[in-house]
Parts: C-alpha cells; sequence; structure tokens
C-alpha cells in the first residue's frame, strides 16, 4: 500500500512551509513516528513525523516551498524491513564503480564584437539597480553578450585585493528568518517609533536575590533571576497606563485587560518570541518556571506556533549579550518593547553621597500614533520605582510571601507567623498554648505578650 504524506498545517495563519532538511535518504525504510523531515514556517521550526512504516519516497528537495496539503513524500507500507543495519542505498553506492573524474575542459576564447560586453535590457536594469560597471562582468552570452542571469550573479566590486585570503560563502535563509526579516522592517516603516531611556538601581533586587536566591530554588526547583522582577514591573507599568498595552487596528485601538508577555529569546534557528499567557496572575515562581520552560523548548526546537502567537508587550534582555545600551524594535502588532541590558557597576549620588551601585539602563520602544510622551516615559518610571523598591510596588512588603517561602515574618509587635503551626507562650490567667491568632495580633488584648513562635 502507497501512503501519501502531506504537509499538516502548522497554525491557522499558515499556507506554506519550507523543507528545511531532510534527515532520512530517498529510499530508507522508515518507522512509524519517526521523524524523517524539519519544516519551516514564517514562525517555528516543526519536525515531520512517518504516518507509517515503511521505505520512503522523497517528493520534495531540501529549500522546496510546498503547500500546506501538499505531498511531500510517499511511503510504501508494504515494503518489507531491511535486516541488518546496512541501508540499501549504501550496498548500492558499493556495487557502483568508481567513475573517473573528468579533466575540466578549456573554454575557448570568443572573438570581440560589438555585443562582447553589452548587457541585454534585463541584465542592464539589473546592474544598473546593483550598481555594477558592466564592464566588470564577463558576458556568457553569444559573443560575449551579458545575460539576466550574470547580472544577477554579478556582485559589486570588493576594491583592489590585498594578499589575504578573500572567500565568501552564502546560504539561503530560513523561511523564519526572512519573515523575521520581513517583520522588522515592517515595524520600521509602519509604526511612529520612538524610544525613550531611563536608569535603574538595581541593589535592592540584588540584595533580595542574595538573601533568598538559594532558599527559592532549593524549595522551587528555579532560580530567581532578575526576569520574574521586571515582568512583575512590566505588569505594573501597564495596569497603570493601558495605552501601552493596547494595539491598533484600523481606525480603533484595542486595549487589553490582560497581559501576555512576549519574552525574546534566541534560539538555534534565529529569533523566537514565545508568550507568557495572563502573566498578571502569576508568583515570582511561576514567572520563572514558565520563563525557564519556554526558553529551554525554544533552545531544543521544540517551540510551537501557538506558544508564540499572540502577545500584548514584548521584553527583550540585550544584556545577556553584553550590550550596555539599544534601540529594540517593536513586535507588530504589538505598541511597545522593553529593552534590558548588562548590569555595570557605576558612581550614583544617594541621599548627597557618590556611591557604587549596580546600574542597569532601560529603554521602551513605542508606537506614538497610539502612546504619547506622558504614558511612555510614565510607564518607563513605573519599571524604575518598582525595581528600586520592589519590597514595597512588587512585594506589598510582605517578602517571604511573594517568593512563596513560608517561614517568619516580624510585625510591629514582635509577631513572628509561621506556615502552618503557631506557639504561644504562656502569660496569665486565660492564655493556651496554641494561640489564636487573631486574638494574638490584637494589640488592645491585654493578654497578648507580644511573641509568638513560629515552628
Amino acid at each position: 500500500m502507497i501512503l501519501e504524506m502531506k504537509v499538516p498545517s502548522p497554525g491557522e495563519s499558515i499556507t506554506e512551509v519550507e523543507i528545511a532538511e531532510w534527515l532520512v535518504s530517498d529510499g530508507d525504510y522508515v518507522e512509524k513516528d519517526q521523524a524523517i523531515a524539519e519544516v519551516d514556517s514564517d514562525k517555528a521550526t516543526l519536525e515531520l513525523p512517518a504516518e507509517a512504516s515503511g521505505t520512503i519516497t522523497l517528493k520534495a528537495e531540501e529549500g522546496d516551498a510546498v503547500g500546506v496539503g501538499e505531498v511531500v513524500c510517499i511511503i510504501d507500507t508494504s515494503a518489507p524491513k531491511p535486516e541488518g543495519d546496512a541501508a540499501p542505498a549504501m550496498e548500492k553506492a558499493a556495487e557502483k564503480p568508481a567513475e573517473t573524474p573528468k579533466a575540466p575542459e578549456e573554454k575557448k576564447s570568443q572573438p570581440a564584437t560589438h555585443a562582447t560586453g553589452t548587457p541585454s535590457p534585463a541584465a542592464r536594469k539589473i546592474l544598473e539597480e546593483k550598481g555594477i560597471d558592466p564592464a566588470q562582468v564577463q558576458g556568457t552570452g553569444k559573443d560575449g553578450r551579458i545575460l539576466k542571469e550574470d547580472a544577477v550573479s554579478a556582485v559589486p566590486s570588493m576594491g583592489t585585493p590585498g594578499g589575504g585570503s578573500r572567500g565568501e560563502s552564502r546560504s539561503k535563509l530560513s523561511m523564519l528568518r526572512r519573515k523575521v526579516a520581513e517583520r522588522l522592517v515592517s515595524a520600521k516603516n509602519e509604526t511612529a517609533m520612538l524610544t525613550t531611556f531611563n536608569e535603574v538601581d538595581m541593589s535592592a533586587v540584588f540584595e533580595l536575590r542574595a538573601k533568598y536566591k538559594e532558599a527559592f530554588k532549593e524549595k522551587h526547583g528555579v532560580g530567581l533571576g532578575f526576569m520574574s522582577f521586571f515582568t512583575k514591573a512590566v505588569i505594573r507599568g501597564l495596569q497603570m497606563y493601558p495605552a501601552v498595552n493596547s494595539m491598533i487596528d484600523g481606525k480603533e485601538m484595542i486595549t487589553y485587560d490582560f497581559c501576555d508577555i512576549s519574552i525574546a529569546v534566541s534560539g538555534p534557528k534565529g529569533l523566537m518570541v514565545p508568550v507568557i499567557r495572563n502573566a498578571e496572575n502569576l508568583t515570582f515562581r511561576g514567572v520563572e518556571a514558565e520563563v525557564k520552560r519556554l526558553a529551554i523548548r525554544a533552545r531544543d526546537g521544540e517551540i510551537t506556533v501557538d506558544e508564540m502567537t499572540g502577545g500584548t508587550f514584548t521584553i527583550s534582555n540585550g544584556g545577556v549579550f553584553g550590550s550596555m545600551l539599544s534601540t529594540p524594535i517593536i513586535n507588530p502588532p504589538q505598541s511597545g518593547i522593553l529593552g534590558m541590558h548588562n548590569i555595570v557597576e557605576r558612581p550614583i549620588v544617594k541621599e548627597g553621597a557618590i556611591v557604587v551601585a549596580p546600574v542597569m539602563y532601560v529603554a521602551l520602544s513605542y508606537d506614538h500614533r497610539i502612546i504619547d510622551g506622558k504614558e511612555s516615559v510614565g510607564f518607563l518610571v513605573a519599571v524604575k520605582e518598582a525595581i528600586e523598591n520592589p519590597v514595597e510596588h512588587l512585594m506589598d512588603g510582605a517578602v517571604e510571601k511573594a517568593l512563596e517561602l513560608g517561614g517568619t515574618c516580624t510585625g510591629e509587635h514582635g509577631v513572628g507567623i509561621g506556615k502552618q503551626r503557631y506557639m504561644a507562650e504562656e502569660h496569665g490567667e486565660g492564655w493556651s498554648v496554641m494561640a489564636d491568632i487573631k486574638r494574638a495580633l490584637d494589640p488592645n488584648n491585654i493578654l497578648n505578650p507580644g511573641k509568638i513562635v513560629a515552628v
């Protein structure tokens, strides 16, 4: 039985994919669900699994663009599975005698005529667009005439060659890379993009991470990084300035009451932007776990189209590569993107004195068509305030509760509240060993000894 394998639909808006790489050869025996090819769409790279076991015949070449639903290979399910590890293709190659390479033929020089070096109309147009003098191109047409193919393959002069190597290589851009390039150019051409900057003192975040990162990692299995702080700070800014969490749709502006935060990730196939859904509902632990999960899936090439669809705002961290300052490009149709950068110790003024502190420059690129200066600057200042004072703005004054660490917290009356059990010191008539929490916290309660010890 012959089974035709067609290109499945990777997503609702995708109509075409590109064969990035065949993982098997023509004539190989494949097992059901074995990955036989990698296909590129304009959003992700996906694996194509075999739908049945049998001998495969390829119907498309690497680099071919094929539409969704088109046949890319056929599998002969009635073919027996070959014995041993030797592939039939290798056996055939061994039987075939080696061919003696032919010596290259010398090209006969053609006599110069009036047509020599003259480009055809199509070739002339291409050369003019490239800015190449026809005299620098060797024509391959009759009597040395420059053809369209000659003009297409011609490259501008790189100047007088020196003594070193001057080789070059060409490789085809993947569909994903071409789509990213197209969207970046579109964002520059179709939006009124501006960028505003600020600097952030990271001292408070450094202190919190130094104090709690070990306990956080031990309890939750993920590190307490900078992304959770900035994601929570961005959510605060978006809720204070909803225009930054909006998009343009024709003559209307759509404002969202949820925060789907896109995280720019550098993967093996290029830039990918997976989305953290409803990030406003996540804790520090939830954000860190989701960032780690999406980053691993992007790195391993397992990210799906659905995981990169949507998003109302983007965070990009060029600081991991050492960038000090940049102007990030908006991820359309979104209207804003926050750029994080490297952290460097710099002199700043605190309470009238010059001190050294870890400082990060942050940048907000935004679409000025719907976001005014008041909203853009206010948003970035809100992010700055949250990072410089995270205990107040992001944790409501309860660090261990925000980090889901349990433990104890001491209040005005010296009361420490544990996560599970509470023990009170005996103090006068009517005070039991297991104190009533509400009564213990009441400052007007004359039986309140002022001490609750968490165990």
